[in-house]
């Protein structure tokens, strides 16, 4: 009998494992930071996550039968040079997140990447939100969203769409703007053979005053044989209703472990100051294996009347209007 029970214990393991699946993944990326034009002058040091942010992530899913899933992800993110943790101390600063998926989609609950964040880097720019050229040093990022609601549609003839909520959670009973704080996101997505068109927008409240500000754009990528081409053109609201629009134009060129990346933008200030600016990127990567690879990138801004764009990277914003990134990079 015990052998009986045994042989049961075991398959009813196997069967519970075969239902959940869950994979600790992450990034490890550090390299050789210089930058020029500085307010303390051009300096040179070890930076981490130039190329991607490193990070230490968990993610999952339970089958819960009849096409339903329960899904999450968990990852902080944290810096190689030092050792210390990203976003601000944050135990999983990147990405926490709970939620369901089945044929009706996917609807996720906690702190993620807004569906506008996804079209500037996943389409619209060729160094993916990383390096000296990346697209965000002048273009908005709104990168991720606290207490945000998620649902994200399946794809259906190439169409897929993604909206997001995000709750302001003000405190303060006495607030005179309730709205403080909340965010809205979407996306409408068309993905069919080489071509990926994507139109976003982004609305955020203040966080103090009754103002806003948002984001629209219109991104594609289109890919023949080796070449990718990209492209945006985006639509911005300030505070104060200053408005700009930015223009981006890219290319991506691989061929076996070699990928070059080309990017140019132009940020057209519409208002009386006229802070106008302009960026300049490129970059190279060699791929050592399917999970390493070596990278060489440089981004230059010219900046106009008082604009004070800066050259960042994946982790940090940036501190002058120039940069070269040498580094490596090895996800697991």
């Amino acid at each position: 009998m015990k052998y009986v029970i045994t042989a049961a214990l075991a398959l009813t393991a196997a069967a519970a494992q075969a239902q959940s699946h869950v994979q600790i993944y992450g990034v490890v990326d550090a390299g050789v930071l210089a930058e020029y034009g500085t307010p303390a002058g051009n300096s040179t040091g070890i930076g981490s996550g130039l190329a991607s942010g490193s990070r230490l992530g968990f993610k999952g899913s339970e089958d819960l039968g009849k096409g339903l899933s329960a899904v999450f992800v968990l990852e902080g993110g944290y810096r190689v040079d030092n050792g210390a943790m990203g976003q601000g101390g944050l135990i999983f600063g990147r990405q926490a997140f709970v939620g369901l998926r089945g044929t009706f989609g996917t609807v996720t609950v906690g702190r993620q990447y807004s569906p506008y964040y996804q079209a500037i880097r996943d389409v619209a720019d060729p160094f993916e939100d990383g390096m000296a050229g990346q697209a965000t040093n002048l273009m908005a990022g709104n990168y991720r969203i606290d207490n945000a609601v998620v649902y994200a549609t399946p794809r259906v003839a190439g169409w897929s769409a993604e909206v997001a909520y995000a709750a302001g959670e003000v405190t303060d009973k006495l607030a005179v703007n309730d709205d403080r704080k909340r965010q809205f996101s979407g996306m409408l997505s068309y993905a069919e053979g080489p071509l990926v068109v994507m139109l976003a927008h982004h609305h955020s409240e203040d966080a103090l005053l009754p103002d806003h500000v948002r984001n629209t754009a219109l991104a594609a990528r289109y890919t023949l044989g080796a070449i990718t081409g990209h492209a945006a053109v985006a639509s911005n609201r300030g505070l104060a209703g200053e408005r700009s629009r930015d223009v981006l134009l890219g290319v991506t060129w691989k061929h076996g472990p070699h990928r070059v990346l080309l990017s140019a933008i132009d940020r057209d200030d519409r208002s009386a100051a006229r802070r106008d600016a302009r960026q300049f990127g490129a970059g190279y990567l060699y791929g050592l294996s399917p999970r390493t690879d070596l990278y060489a990138a440089y981004g230059h801004i010219d900046n106009d009347n008082g604009a004070a764009f800066t050259v960042g990277n994946a982790t940090d914003s940036g501190n002058g209007n120039a940069a070269l990134n040498l580094g490596i990079r090895h996800c697991f």
